[in-house]
């Protein structure tokens, strides 16, 4: 073990040696930390001690609170280490691990969250689950300093209930596989889907439930798709409205951009800082195809504004992103975002600072109120309470003139806030994550005709297929430090995939399609159930946990038999190969018993399900990659929302446009008469070709939206 000390004189502990952010973190806690090893739980064994497993990540909140409270004591780290052996786990560095002891601790004290506290035995059953546990008992919260010489004694005096209950609890779990099996599901569940958030939707405020908020933003692309498919006006409503909400409401940025991870009161007002990769990712698609479907600015405006953010702040030199930023800063939550009057008077000239201030509802008391002495500060949170077109007459300007006046009081304020001391930033980079945010970028890119973004998805590409990968081509799950390592779950493979195929329908190059059909097949070899069907999450020959996960719920991010599932159809369609088809239905009933208890959970699920059962369309472009008349072929598709097709350019003046091999329907489809023409097919039958733009759309039923 290192012997150096940090600025507290502390010696470092073994997570020295690790890669991750938050281990290191912990690394000059007085507790005898392990990383997530047979080493640890082979001295459990040896000297019959439970097993205490603390799990979070490096941007969290309460994490640091519980770290800052009991894991730097002395006299906390002095009972830890007595009574337990200790580890800690990154939980989006193993979310296997996470998830398997996150379900036990759902289905012991009925609920979860971050940070996650296990006891367990040495052979790995849990048998005591908690989240924040205090350093001393309080509202009728047991502490640290009673909790464990609590389990001490009961391990010593009640070892044999121990084991019984553990064991009880790991049957549970194993029983808890997915439902079995049903029979195909059809429209009438993914209405149920829809009414299930038309239920919980909150028409004052958008989103759905009260407090706190999540955006959730596939259900927003679901509510999307529903309204494409149905007909259903209420499904956009739901969406534009939330949409707005969040884009005036304190969890956005509106200094700096991007999105914050959750609101914690049900007006958008109050968030909890963190910002996650994954959120502005799914939040610009979400936005972008929202901008497709209603030409509101506000939208194109706001996804835009999520990608200056991470290519600013999120972006590695490799040209991946990085995981998170963390709420904290200077040992305080938000500290960074907030502004109090004086600060902006100082910053703006009078009549700038009294705009930004009536604008953005900043208050001499402030508008955050304290949540444990429920008194204001001073500290403001920037938010609009009206849309910008709205405010504009009401204060004398055109709505242009306005935004131009806010836009350079925001670079002032920007600007200011840059010479704070800035939050942690969590620098790992995650292959799933930054599949998302790929994804993201290139459809980005097709909708905002935006090389810029077009490049960025590539350059991350490029770096996790060369850099990411072991000789054999199975992906890793972690870069950090010059280090891949933790092999791929199924989340890496879909996510990564996901963004592969978007990157194809934004540049037309096939190599992209070539290397989502690779990875494809790797992953079903790999992961997929071929007694049950679907996918696990870990790979047949990953670690030998208590139990291997097969999801299928869409929570915080969509689960990657989700993805996966909507993956293989596209891919279906863009190649012609009907085996993908069929697999992507065997998901479909492989997961049917769960989706059906909860239909308004599995929303991506519902976008795969959608795409097989309503209207859908193959759309071949053959023409010169470089001709006029191609683009605006491809410009008129990106223009508008269709969710159910999917577009191959058949370009002979390009190699990297050659799709022969790949998709061998579309070999003999060429230009008519020498001019880029649409080869349309709808739900498995082909139109006539044609050469007009208006012709293919009205073969696409556009309506207009």
């Amino acid at each position: 073990m290192a012997s150096s000390e940090n600025a507290t004189g502390n010696t470092p502990n073994r997570l020295i040696h690790e890669k991750s952010p938050y281990l290191l973190q912990h690394a000059y806690n007085p507790v005898d930390w392990y990383p997530w090893c047979a080493e640890a739980f082979d001295k459990a064994h040896a000297e019959n001690k439970p097993v205490f497993l603390s799990v979070g990540y490096s941007t969290c909140h309460w994490c640091h609170v519980m770290a800052h409270e009991s894991f730097e004591d002395p006299e906390i780290g002095r009972l830890l280490n007595e009574v337990f052996v200790c580890i800690k786990v990154d939980r989006e560095e193993r979310p296997d691990i996470d998830k398997v002891y996150m379900t036990a601790c759902q289905m012991m004290t009925g609920a979860g969250g971050w940070p996650l506290t296990i006891v367990m035995t040495s052979d790995r059953k849990p048998f005591f689950a908690a989240t924040y546990i205090p350093r001393e008992s309080r509202f009728g919260m047991i502490g640290m300093l009673d909790l464990i010489p609590r389990i001490k004694e009961i391990w010593r005096q009640r070892y044999d209930e121990i084991l019984e209950s553990a064991d009880q609890i790991v049957s549970s779990l194993q029983q808890r596989a997915p439902a079995a099996p049903g029979e195909a599901l059809s429209k009438d569940i993914v209405r149920e889907a829809y009414e299930g958030l038309a239920a919980s939707y909150d028409a004052k405020y958008g989103g759905f439930g009260q407090a706190p908020k999540f955006p959730t933003p596939h259900q927003l692309l679901f509510l999307m798709r529903y309204w494409k498919w149905s007909g259903e006006k209420k499904a956009l409503e739901m969406v534009v409205n939330t949409l707005q909400a969040m884009r005036s409401g304190g969890i956005y940025d509106h200094v700096g951009f991007g999105f914050h991870r959750y609101s914690t009161d049900q007006r958008w007002l109050v968030p909890h800082f963190e910002k996650m990769l994954y959120d502005q990712a799914m939040l610009a698609m979400a936005y972008t195809e929202a901008y497709q479907v209603t030409g509101n600015n506000l939208f194109k405006r706001t996804a835009c504004e999520i990608f200056t953010y991470v290519l600013r702040d999120m972006r590695a030199r490799s040209g991946t992103f990085y995981s998170a930023e963390d709420a904290d800063s200077e040992g305080e939550e938000g500290k960074f975002y907030f502004w109090t009057e004086e600060q902006i008077k100082g910053l703006l000239r009078p009549a700038e600072a009294e705009l930004v201030m009536k604008v953005f509802q900043v208050e001499e008391a402030g508008n955050f109120v304290e949540q444990q002495t429920g008194k204001r500060t001073g500290h403001n949170i920037l938010h609009i309470n009206k849309p910008i077109h709205e405010l504009a007459p009401s204060l004398g300007f055109s709505e242009d003139a306005l935004r131009d006046r806010l836009s350079a009081a925001r670079l002032s304020l920007f600007a200011a806030r840059d010479k704070r001391v800035r939050p942690y930033k969590d620098d790992k980079i995650l292959t799933d994550w930054n599949g998302l945010m790929i994804a993201a970028l290139a459809k980005g890119a097709q909708v905002f005709m935006d090389k810029v973004y077009l490049k960025a998805a590539q350059n991350a590409v490029k770096f996790i297929i060369s850099d990411m990968r072991e000789i054999d081509g199975r992906l890793y799950h972690r870069h950090r430090e010059g280090e891949s390592a933790i092999m791929a779950n199924l989340d890496d493979y879909a996510f990564l995939i996901w963004g592969l195929i978007e990157c194809y329908e934004a540049s037309f190059d096939a190599s992209f399609l070539k290397t989502a059909l690779r990875l494809q097949e790797d992953l079903t070899k790999r992961f997929w159930d071929k007694e049950k069907g679907g996918y696990y999450f870990t790979p047949d020959d990953g670690e030998d946990l208590i139990v291997r996960e097969k999801e299928s719920y869409d929570g915080a991010i969509p689960s990657g038999n989700s993805v996966a599932m909507l993956n293989m159809v596209r891919l279906a369609r863009l190649t012609g190969n009907a085996e993908l088809e069929a697999q992507a239905a065997d998901i479909s009933r492989a997961l049917a018993g769960s989706v059906r208890l909860v239909p308004v959970g599995h929303t991506q699920f519902m976008m795969a399900l959608g795409f097989m059962i309503y209207s859908s369309y193959e759309i071949v472009i053959a023409g010169s990659a470089k001709a006029e008349d191609t683009k605006r072929m491809l410009h008129a598709l990106r223009a508008h929302f269709l969710p159910n097709a999917v577009v191959l350019l058949n370009s002979r003046d390009d190699e990297s446009s050659d799709i022969a091999g790949i998709a061998p329907f579309a070999k003999d489809l060429k230009p008519l008469k020498n001019k880029a023409t649409a080869y349309v097919c709808t739900n498995f039958a082909c139109h006539s070709p044609t050469m007009d733009v208006t012709e293919m759309l009205r073969l696409l039923d556009v309506q207009k939206e």
